[in-house]
């Protein structure tokens, strides 16, 4: 059955508007933001490197406001400090300091991806460091430091991790674990690709690459997790998995996941509750586009961008294979909207990493940024495309999409090997913001400076006892639906609550949440213009 019922008009029966241009201002510099992902390249071309660069944002001390981690390469174990990752705190203000030594952050290893949530119910958000071998788990201890609890848990996950995300799979209150693989690593023999007779090298295609299982680690309270991989149909499935984002597709109260795949068939794993799951990506229309071919998927996002009050896909892939859009139907299955939303035109040209669905410019529908670039650094000599290129951002106008990057400041417009993307809004004016990593390059932090009198909500929740988050609830306010999710982009993680925008002039003081398990709470009143804790009803 299910537990809601979609009130919207589709987006179809409405003519397009001129929504607002999105503007923004890089202040990465200023903010003291200095930081850039060292992949530790060399000239074998190891595929890890070009697929470095997942951060996360989230408040880990508390105090309000979104701070910084990024992931990054190494040598060997991290034994030079241009190889630490990094947590920067914000200070308020548009600054922030590099406290990763005083957390205890710096780690081990080739980090990949980051994986944000309060896994202990503790009131304080932990951290998952996805990893080329030997990924870790993170416990906050609320004094502002960091312990490494992965022995102790029961994860033990040795192969190349490139994405994690947290996700409720059982309803139990109890935020579980599911990790994404790339492949073997490292491989069993070191393959030239490129051109030899012209000495030029790169980075092989991922077909030389087998697939690798997805892992899901349950759990089970006082610190400690079990793997369920087999027994809950996950493991049986392999692939290149690169992004994973959470769901529920079809209302039925259990949260799905979705997994993109490099140059394979994408994975939709239908939640069957008490653990179980289901591989319906074909069936349900998002294993492939409608061309009938796998792309090089990477990032994805998991939300309604057409307030029609179902959430929809969105995926990255590279040149000439345009960037995925899979339209929920809420009949349990997807259509191809890539060109009826006019983003496959719009993407055509374009090679990206990570997307975010959010109202930057609070007319109330969700805009798509994009953190762009290609994977191969030498693609200029073999294709008619860039290595290095600026971010997009596409303007939503009613389900409709249009390229509003020119637009959208002189300083947007600089090219970068882009990687991961997380979106949050760092000093308080309720317009979201996006810091993006680069691979040799410095990071950005783009202001949101868009001019608009729109309203805004931003709703953080509190669990009762358990799943404190609220991970996995849904939420209307406004003719809008939004959930409560950390899995964000490519290999990224943003915990901050749940955002809405709205034109000024839209009434409506209502806002309805169905928490995890399918209980509906109602509050009425609530004023746009603040950020609203909510907690669940006992």
């Amino acid at each position: 059955m299910l537990r809601f019922i979609s009130i919207f008009v589709l987006a179809a029966q409405l003519p397009p508007i001129a929504a607002p241009n999105v503007r923004f201002r890089n202040v990465a510099e200023a903010a003291g933001l200095r930081f850039h992902v060292d992949n530790d390249a060399t000239a074998q071309k190891r595929m890890i490197e070009t697929m470095a660069g997942g951060l996360a944002v989230f408040d880990f001390n508390n105090d309000g406001r979104s701070d910084i981690f990024f992931t990054n390469g190494a040598a060997s174990n991290k034994t030079d400090p241009k190889h630490w990752n990094r947590l920067f705190r914000n200070d308020g203000g548009w600054k922030f300091t590099d406290v990763t030594s005083e957390a205890g952050l710096a780690g081990d290893g080739y980090s990949m991806g980051a994986a944000v949530a309060d896994f202990d119910n503790d009131g304080n958000a932990d951290l998952f460091v996805a990893q080329v071998g030997g990924s870790r788990l993170y416990r906050n201890l609320g004094n502002g430091k960091f312990a490494d609890v992965t022995a102790a848990s029961g994860i033990v996950d040795e192969l190349w991790a490139v994405a994690a995300a947290w996700v409720d799979v059982d309803n139990d209150g109890l935020l579980d674990l599911w990790i994404t693989h790339y492949t073997q690593w490292p491989p069993t023999n070191d393959r030239f690709c490129g051109d030899a007779q012209k000495g030029v090298r790169v980075y092989c295609h991922p077909k030389y690459f087998p697939g690798q299982p997805n892992r899901l680690y349950r759990n089970l309270g006082n610190g400690k997790f079990e793997d369920i991989s087999a027994r809950s149909g996950v493991s049986a499935h392999r692939g290149r998995g690169m992004g994973v984002v959470v769901g529920d597709y079809d209302g039925d109260g259990w949260m799905d996941v979705f997994v993109t795949n490099d140059n394979e068939p994408n994975f939709l794993f239908h939640n069957l509750g008490q653990g179980k799951f289901r591989e319906v990506g074909l069936a349900a229309g998002v294993a492939l586009l409608d061309s009938g071919k796998p792309v090089a998927s990477m990032g994805a996002d998991f939300r309604d961008y057409d307030n029609d009050g179902w959430p929809d896909l969105f995926a990255t892939d590279l040149f000439h294979e345009t960037f995925p859009v899979f339209r929920n139907t809420g009949k349990g299955d997807f259509r191809d909207a890539t060109y009826s939303s006019r983003v496959g035109r719009l993407s055509a040209k374009l090679s990206g990493w990570g997307v975010g669905l959010f109202d930057f410019n609070l007319d109330g529908w969700k805009d798509a940024f994009y953190s762009c670039a290609h994977v191969n650094d030498l693609v200029e000599q073999f294709e008619a495309t860039r290595y290095r290129l600026p971010n997009a951002i596409l303007i939503n106008e009613r389900g409709t999409f249009r390229d509003g990057s020119a637009d959208a400041g002189p300083d947007f417009q600089v090219p970068r090997a882009h990687r991961g993307m997380a979106v949050a809004d760092f000093n308080g004016d309720g317009k979201p913001d996006v810091v993006v990593a680069s691979l040799m390059d410095t990071a950005e932090l783009w202001e949101n400076v868009t001019a608009t009198d729109g309203d805004w909500l931003i709703v953080k929740l509190r669990g009762v006892q358990s799943n404190r988050d609220g991970i996995g609830a849904r939420l209307q306010w406004r003719g809008q639906t939004n959930t409560m999710t950390t899995s964000i982009g490519y290999a990224s993680s943003g915990h901050i609550g749940v955002h809405f925008g709205a034109p000024k002039a839209q009434q409506g003081d209502t806002l309805e949440i169905w928490w995890p398990g399918a209980k509906k709470q109602t509050l009425t009143g609530v004023k746009p213009r603040q950020v609203l804790l909510v907690r669940q009803d006992p």
